[in-house]
Parts: C-alpha cells; sequence; structure tokens
C-alpha cells in the first residue's frame, strides 16, 4: 500500500500575486462561475452551509470579502490526475447566524480555479467550512 504523503505547502508568494488571484476569484464569483464541492467526501461543507443557513446570498458575501491578508498558503492538488493543479487556501473570520445566536467562526475556504472543456475559468471552492486545525497566515 502506497504511503500517503502530507501535500508541500507553497509559501512564496507575494502580495501582488495573492491580490491578482483574488481578483480572478472575484471576478468568477460575481459571473457565478463558481462552485462548492458538496458531495459524500465533503460532509463538512454541507454541514457548515446548513447550521449557519448560508444562502448564495451570504456565500457570496463571505468570498467577495476574502482579503490578501486572509491568505495562508497553498497546496498541490492530493488527487494524482490534478497532481499539477495548486489548491489556494485561505482563512477568513466572519460573523455568523447559528439559528439565532451569532458567533465569529473563523471559515477555512480551499479553491481551485480551473478551465472548462470550453476554455473558462471556473471555481471550484473544495472546503467551505469552520477551520479545524491550527494555520498560518502568509501576510498577517
Amino acid at each position: 500500500m502506497k504511503e500517503k504523503m502530507e501535500p508541500k505547502k507553497y509559501t512564496d508568494f507575494t502580495v501582488e500575486h495573492i491580490k491578482k488571484y483574488l481578483d480572478e476569484f472575484r471576478k468568477l464569483i460575481l459571473k457565478g462561475n463558481y462552485s462548492i464541492s458538496i458531495n459524500k467526501n465533503r460532509r463538512e461543507n454541507n454541514d457548515f452551509i446548513e447550521t449557519y443557513k448560508i444562502d448564495t446570498k451570504k456565500e457570496k458575501e463571505i468570498f467577495l470579502s476574502l482579503q490578501y491578508d486572509d491568505f495562508c498558503y497553498a497546496v498541490d492538488n492530493e488527487k494524482e490526475a490534478y497532481s499539477n493543479e495548486r489548491l489556494y487556501i485561505f482563512c477568513k473570520e466572519y460573523e455568523l447566524d447559528n439559528w439565532g445566536t451569532t458567533e465569529y467562526i473563523e471559515i477555512y475556504i480551499k479553491t481551485n480555479i480551473l478551465q472548462t472543456r470550453r476554455g473558462d475559468d471556473f471555481l471550484i471552492v473544495i472546503s467551505f467550512h469552520k477551520r479545524n486545525k491550527p494555520i498560518k497566515y502568509r501576510f498577517k
């Protein structure tokens, strides 16, 4: 059995690089060219969205509020077929409503911008949930 390797973390980014990434990210959010991974492997995303009653409007608001200093690091895609892809990790503190109780939540957001068969850019939000491990910000 092949040992699962911890994906390499990349932190050698400039503020300009991350701002450029976020510009592209925002354009895709505003166009609606994005999707949040919700499947059996992404139960945490689903639970988070349900617990905090996050609708499309709120999800866009959170994504559009990301700033370069919310960036933590990037990793290679763990899926072998996509190992050439870099996934960008952000962590954003945000005020959310947990069924009537306001909570400040650190939201862990892992993203990937890829191209569709037609050549259009498309954003996949792989992780969108409460932070569940220690994190270091690159620019804070």
